[in-house]
């Protein structure tokens, strides 16, 4: 502190270079398209999301309307709501499978990753699948046959499995008792 303010916080101006360059990049705008919607130059906009440059709040409220969101999107903190999931609170996704999904994640808009509690039925086999991004598992109760590629893996409790979703990955069930499991991916696929 100088003189009873606060001097700006180095973490604080990454933040929203961050999420400047994250929300760009999310909406498929290059440098150059939100210089044209911003008004803004391409250096300025480049030197902003590297944090070489702080924008004045004109500036910021240019980009946030370039980029369709408010202000507070760039220097708001999250509510508790979208941080913190309490217990009663998970949502049950519906996907009409047998396999029930529910959302252990934080529900604000730009998360990068998703964390689901599955619980899959005995006997279920998952056609194979491949995705962006990757896949975590964390086996809690019961034994699930993975494959990744040609290779298979038997997951008891507490094993857990780390890998590239990229690559066709599918699972069974072959105990004769429900498999619980925590799934934690890349990138987020579940939207609000």
């Amino acid at each position: 502190m100088a003189g009873g303010r606060a001097t700006p916080d180095k973490a604080a101006g990454l933040s929203i270079g961050s999420a400047i360059r994250d929300r760009r990049r999310g909406l498929g705008l290059t440098l150059k398209g939100l210089a044209d919607s911003s008004g803004l130059s391409i250096p300025f906009l480049s030197q902003v999301e590297r944090n070489l440059a702080s924008p004045s709040l004109l500036s910021l409220e240019a980009i946030a309307q370039a980029l369709n969101v408010d202000v507070d999107y760039f220097v708001g903190v999250p509510t508790p709501g979208q941080i913190v999931c309490r217990s009663n609170e998970h949502d049950r996704i519906d996907l009409e499978s047998p396999v029930v999904y529910e959302r252990l994640s934080g529900r604000h808009a730009e998360r990068k990753m998703e964390a689901l509690r599955l619980i899959v039925p005995p006997g279920l086999v998952a056609p194979t699948i491949h995705r962006e991004g990757e896949g975590f598992w964390y086996i809690l109760s019961g034994t699930l046959e993975m494959t990744v590629g040609r290779k298979k893996f038997v997951l008891n409790a507490g094993d857990s499995a780390h890998f590239d979703q990229r690559h066709p990955y599918s699972m069974r069930n072959v105990g004769k008792s429900e498999v619980r499991m925590i799934w934690v991916g890349t990138p987020a696929i579940f939207k609000d």
